[in-house]
């Protein structure tokens, strides 16, 4: 029978940042946005994902390697004790245990017990309880600008059901989200816990993101490295012009400022620009000769200062 370590391809030993990593790589090749129409990978999605909630949980995992709890977070049965109730004959009932000298009766009503642990409502033996429903921790795959810009994203928990979850922006990979009152339902009329989204930002063709500044890799032709231009630039809020000065050289680093990340006390990061010159795919014959006459009158060394090393 499948376990939940084997589900993410993961060792029963394995650390909480391997997890975390097995975890995302299965999520991003699942994810329904990635296969649309694929029901085989998103049921595979949400058997991941269920298992991921379970063992990302310390406490949990540490109950579910213990036998304590099944796949699906659910008690086993405890092979000690009946489930069933006995009438004490005088309003109360007593649990009933097979071990032990005697009639099996345990000496304890139920009421008593959970009167201590949730709280008289009544008096006595009178009433019930109310217990708060536990918390519940999710993982959420987000595309890269939806994190830096903010957005509204639709997950679905492994019971199949749906929870819209807004993204601030400037949300960060790892970051937790807390949706009050959507975790397990609570018993006796108390409240639903709280659902927690951990967020796990998909990386992005063009944008890498370093705090709260952005940075882009940007191909620029020859002529533009030499002489100069304006040229339109990707940014993650839309295309701005960007002045590349003559002279320009690969590695080249030119700043945008307030165009990167936007920060929770106000204001935001910016976003840097490397050059990476770009020779054409199959250089003509022109742009040979002219740079084999250039070079034979404008000697220069590029790789002096590598002799010493």
């Amino acid at each position: 029978m499948t376990n939940l370590y084997e589900i993410l391809g993961v060792s029963k030993d394995v650390s909480p940042d391997e997890l975390r990593k097995a975890y995302r790589a299965l999520a991003k090749k699942y994810h329904p946005d990635l296969r649309p129409g694929d029901k085989e990978a998103e049921d595979r999605f949400k058997e991941i994902g269920a298992a991921y909630d379970l063992l990302s949980d310390p406490e949990k995992r540490k109950r579910y390697d213990a036998g304590e709890i099944d796949d699906s977070g659910a008690e086993k049965a405890d092979r000690r004790f009946y489930r069933d109730y006995a009438d004490g004959g005088d309003g109360a009932r007593y649990y009933w245990h097979s071990s032990g000298d005697g009639d099996g009766r345990s000496g304890f009503a139920a009421e008593d017990v959970f009167a201590d642990l949730f709280g008289r409502t009544g008096g006595g033996r009178q009433g019930g309880f109310r217990m708060r429903g536990a918390d519940a921790t999710y993982a959420l795959s987000c595309a890269f600008l939806d994190a830096v810009n903010g957005g509204r994203q639709r997950i679905t928990l492994p019971d199949g059901k749906s929870l819209d979850v807004t993204i601030p922006p400037g949300t960060r990979d790892g970051q937790s989200l807390r949706l009050k009152g959507q975790g397990r339902p609570g018993m006796g009329g108390g409240p639903a816990g709280d659902a927690y989204i951990e967020i796990h930002v998909l990386p992005h063709r063009l944008f890498r993101r370093d705090g709260d500044d952005i940075h882009l890799e940007l191909p620029v032709t020859l002529a533009e490295a030499v002489l100069g231009a304006k040229i339109r630039v990707p940014t993650v809020d839309g295309p701005v012009d960007l002045s590349v000065p003559a002279g320009s050289n690969s590695g080249s680093r030119l700043r945008l400022r307030g165009k990167g990340v936007a920060r929770p006390g106000g204001g935001r990061g910016d976003q840097f620009v490397t050059l990476k010159i770009s020779l054409p795919e199959k250089p003509d014959d022109d742009l040979k000769a002219f740079v084999d006459g250039w070079a034979k009158t404008h000697p220069y060394d590029v790789r002096g200062d590598m002799e010493a090393a």
